[in-house]
């Protein structure tokens, strides 16, 4: 992984939630329609881990429901 991936999928989630601060997504439904990716879809090996630090930087924020963990923008 590269730092310009890194910095891709950050971006691109900033700009989704920026465009729909409402929304809120799985991590997988992020990676998957969140994001315009150029080529092929990255792994939830990479995707979470940006969702974390964009939640420790307070950017995001994530709740359990119903067994699964939804993410969305900090209120």
């Amino acid at each position: 992984m590269q730092a310009q991936d890194l910095e891709f999928v950050t971006n691109a989630i900033r700009d989704y939630v920026r465009q729909r601060p409402n929304s809120a997504d799985t991590a997988e439904g992020i990676a998957n329609f969140w994001i315009n990716w150029p080529g092929e879809v990255l792994p939830m090996s990479v995707v979470l881990p940006i969702l974390e630090s964009m939640r420790h930087a307070g950017e995001l924020e994530s709740m359990a429901v119903g067994g699964r963990t939804i993410w969305r923008a900090a209120r």
